[in-house]
């Protein structure tokens, strides 16, 4: 009999596509259903779990590595919000996840303007 962890990670795992990203390791991309095309939760990978809709990410990230803790979120290393690969994730204080994303988005910015 396989675990409810196995069972929820082959549930996500059926509706990603493994793809060449910007790190070592392939991004997993999720193909289902995501929080919308607009406001600041845009794009983010969403599945129902136990009659609730989760963060894709997130249930990745707690099944390889534990919960998150208080005052700490997830930043994609790979810049790409619908990747749920776990090793493409780490926890950051919130102050350093705005600034990664600031960054990123001033060097997508130099790259549009050359």
């Amino acid at each position: 009999m396989t675990s409810r962890r196995d069972r929820i990670r082959e549930k996500a795992m059926a509706r990603v596509e493994i793809a060449d990203g910007p790190l070592e390791t392939p991004c997993h991309l999720w193909t289902g259903p995501t929080s919308g095309t607009t406001g600041r939760g845009k794009d983010y990978p969403r599945m129902c779990l136990d009659g609730g809709t989760m963060a894709v990410h997130i249930v990745m990230f707690v099944l390889d590595h534990g919960p998150i803790p208080p005052r700490k979120q997830l930043d994609h290393l790979c810049r790409n919000r619908k990747c749920v690969n776990s090793d493409h994730l780490e926890l950051v204080t919130h102050k350093e996840n705005q600034r990664r994303r600031d960054q990123a988005r001033r060097f997508a910015c130099e790259a549009i303007a050359a």
